[in-house]
C-alpha cells in the first residue's frame, strides 16, 4: 500500500507533519517501538510506530531518524499521547532526512493503526502471489516444470511469510522451501518425526471425512494440513468415498492456523494445492511406463509364459529401472493388499500407489526418487518388481534388498492412523531370484508370505520370505479355538499357580527354553541357584504331567508360548 492511502482513512486519525512529496512510497510493514536503536529489528519498507518514549532531550531525534532512514523505513508515525504536539525537533530530523511524518491523534491505538496496514498489505500481497503462481501454473501445465513445488514453497515463504512443505501420506518429504531468512527467522527443516506425526493426523482426519484444511498443534506449533488432490478433483471437492484417494494423496503443511484466515488467502492456498497437484500429475504420468512393463511381465508370469519370453521382458524393463546397468539385475517381488473392513471400493489402484510410495527410501526428498520401481495391479493385490544390482563376486548374490521388518518401519504410524477401525495394509517380501525361471517362485512366496502378515493382528504388517522356512508360517493358520485350547491346556495351570504363589513358572519356562534346556545358563540368566531352577522345573512338570527332558513336550510347550 502506499503512505498517501494511510491520510485517506479518517478512522486512522494521521496528521501529516513533513514529507508530502514523499507519499507515494510503498508501505511493506508496520512496527512498534520505544528502543533507541531499533535497527535490528527493521527490514525495509516498515511504517514505524513510537510513543517517544526513547527521547529525553531534543538531541536524540536526530540520531534516531537517521537509523530509520538508513533502515529504508516508509515513513514514522509518533503518538501525540505522551507528549501532546510532536516535538520540533524530531519534526526537524525528519524533513532533513527526507522522512514522511505522522502524528497520530491520542484517541487511536496503535494497534488499531498495525490491524489496518496488515490487512492491506496482506491482502495486496496475497494477490501479487496470486499472479505469480497462476503464472507458474500455466508454465507448468504448457511445458517442463518450473522448478517444481519447491518454488511455489519458496514463494510463500517470501510473499506471504508463510512456512510450508509437501508431503506424501507415508510423511516423507516431497518438498521444502529453501533456507532463506525472512521476517520469522530462518526457515527449519521439518524433523521426520514431525512430517510423520503431520501425516498420521491429516489421514485421520480425511478418513473421518473432515473437510481441510485440518488444524494440527505439534510441540506447541499450529500447522494447517491441505490435501492436495490429483486430476478428477477439485480442490474443494470431496471424492465420494475418501478412501479412493486418501493414501496417495500429497498434503500441504502450512505452519499457519488457516482458522484465523480471510476467504481470499484459504482460495490462494487452495490455488497452491492445485499447482502442486500438477507436479504430482506429472510425476504419475512418468510412473506409467514402469507400471506397463511391470504389467507384462506380471501377465506373462501368471499365464505360465516361457521363461525365455519373461526374459526377454526383463531385459527391456533393466534399461529403464536401473539406467546404466551393465549386467542383468537381480529381482525382488512385493505382494500388498489393501483390504476395507466393509468389502467395499477398488483398492487395487489406491494399493498401487501406495506401494510405490513405501518402497521409496524414506530419507529421500522430492517427487521423483521412485524411479526405480516397477507396480502393477491385479485386482485387489499391488505387485512390485524390484530390481537390484547383482553382486559380482564367488557366490554372484544380490545385496539384503528389501527387508520386511524394515519395509513399514518409517510409514506404520501414518498408514495406521489412515486405515484405523476401517482397514488393513498387508505385505509379503519374496527372496531375491537372478532369472526370470525363479520369478513365478518369488511371486508364490511373496504372496505367501502375504498370508502370514494378514494372520498377524495389527492395521499394517509384513512378513518376508524367512519366515516361511519357520514354525511361524503355521502358528497365523492355527483356528483361534484351537489355539485356545491348546494354550491353555498347557499354560493355564502354570498361571494359575504364578497368580496364587508368585513363582514366576511362566518366565522360568521361557528362560528354560531359551536357553535349550541348559540349567546352569538358565540358572545364571535368572539368578538363581541349580537347586532352585530344578525344584521350578519339576513344579512345572507336576502341574502339567509333561516331561522337559522330552523333545515333544519341549517342542509343545514351545509352541503354546508362542501361541499364547
Amino acid at each position: 500500500m502506499r503512505l498517501r492511502a494511510l491520510l485517506d482513512t479518517d478512522a486512522l486519525g494521521l496528521k501529516l507533519l513533513g514529507g508530502e512529496d514523499e507519499l507515494d512510497r510503498g508501505v511493506r510493514g508496520v512496527m512498534t517501538t520505544d528502543l533507541r536503536d531499533p535497527s535490528r529489528y527493521l527490514s525495509g519498507g516498515e511504517l514505524v510506530l513510537t510513543g517517544l518514549a526513547w527521547r529525553r532531550d531534543a538531541a536524540d531525534s536526530e540520531p534516531f531518524v537517521r537509523i530509520l532512514v538508513q533502515a529504508g523505513v516508509a515513513a514514522l508515525a509518533a503518538g501525540e499521547a505522551e507528549l501532546g504536539d510532536v516535538p520540533e525537533d524530531l519534526v526537524v530530523a525528519c524533513a532533513r532526512h527526507r522522512l514522511p511524518l505522522f502524528a497520530v491523534h491520542e484517541s487511536v491505538a496503535f494497534a488499531t493503526i498495525t490491524e489496518h496496514v496488515v490487512r492491506q498489505v496482506s491482502g495486496e500481497r496475497a494477490g501479487d502471489l496470486a499472479a505469480v503462481v497462476d503464472r507458474h501454473r500455466r508454465m507448468m501445465t504448457s511445458g517442463p516444470a518450473g522448478g517444481g513445488p519447491d518454488v511455489v514453497l519458496d514463494l510463500l515463504g517470501s510473499d506471504l511469510d508463510l512456512r510450508a512443505w509437501v508431503l506424501s501420506p507415508t510423511g516423507r518429504l516431497i518438498a521444502a522451501p529453501k533456507e532463506t531468512a525472512g521476517a520469522r527467522g530462518t526457515v527449519p527443516a521439518l524433523a521426520p518425526e514431525a512430517c510423520a506425526r503431520l501425516a498420521a493426523e491429516h489421514l485421520a482426519a480425511v478418513r473421518t471425512g473432515r473437510r481441510g484444511p485440518h488444524r494440527v498443534v505439534l510441540d506447541r506449533t499450529t500447522y494447517s494440513l491441505f490435501p492436495v488432490r490429483g486430476s478428477g478433483h477439485g480442490p474443494t471437492s470431496e471424492p465420494a468415498d475418501p478412501r479412493e484417494t486418501m493414501l496417495a494423496d500429497w498434503l500441504l503443511a502450512v505452519e499457519a492456523d488457516a482458522g484465523d484466515w480471510a476467504e481470499e488467502r484459504l482460495d490462494l492456498l487452495q490455488g497452491v494445492t492445485q499447482l502442486i497437484a500438477v507436479e504430482r500429475d506429472r510425476r504419475d504420468a512418468a510412473r506409467t511406463v514402469r507400471r506397463r512393463l511391470a504389467q507384462e511381465v506380471l501377465e506373462l508370469v501368471q499365464t505360465g509364459a516361457a521363461p525365455a519370453e519373461i526374459a526377454a521382458r526383463l531385459r527391456v524393463a533393466a534399461p529403464v529401472l536401473l539406467p546404466g546397468l551393465g549386467t542383468a539385475p537381480h529381482w525382488q517381488v512385493v505382494v500388498a493388499r489393501v483390504e476395507w473392513e466393509d468389502g467395499r471400493g477398488d483398492a487395487g489402484p489406491v494399493t498401487q500407489a501406495l506401494l510405490e510410495e513405501i518402497l521409496v527410501d524414506p530419507a529421500s526428498t522430492g517427487p521423483e526418487p521412485s524411479d526405480r520401481i516397477a507396480v502393477a495391479h491385479t485386482g485387489d493385490e499391488a505387485i512390485a518388481l524390484v530390481p537390484l544390482p547383482s553382486v559380482t563376486d564367488e557366490h554372484d548374490e544380490a545385496g539384503p534388498g528389501v527387508l520386511a521388518d524394515a519395509l513399514l518401519d518409517s510409514v506404520r504410524g501414518p498408514l495406521t492412523a489412515g486405515l484405523d477401525g476401517d482397514g488393513r495394509l498387508t505385505v509379503g517380501v519374496s527372496a531375491a531370484v537372478h532369472s526370470a525361471e525363479g520369478l513365478r517362485g518369488a511371486l508364490e512366496e511373496a504372496r505367501h508370505a502375504r498370508r502370514v502378515a494378514a494372520a498377524r493382528p495389527g492395521r499394517v504388517c509384513a512378513a518376508g520370505h524367512q519366515e516361511l522356512a519357520s514354525h511361524v508360517l503355521l502358528l497365523p493358520f492355527v483356528p483361534d479355538d484351537v489355539r485356545r485350547a491348546f494354550t491353555a491346556r498347557l499354560l493355564d495351570p502354570l498361571r494359575e499357580y504364578d497368580r496364587r504363589h508368585r513363582a514366576e513358572l511362566i518366565p522360568t519356562l521361557e528362560a528354560f527354553l531359551d536357553c535349550d534346556g541348559s540349567w546352569t545358563r538358565c540358572a545364571t540368566r535368572l539368578h538363581l541357584h541349580v537347586n532352585t531352577l530344578r525344584y521350578r522345573v519339576g513344579r512345572i512338570e507336576q502341574l502339567t504331567g509333561r516331561d522337559l527332558s522330552r523333545l515333544e513336550d519341549k517342542l509343545d510347550f514351545f509352541l503354546a508360548l508362542r501361541m499364547s
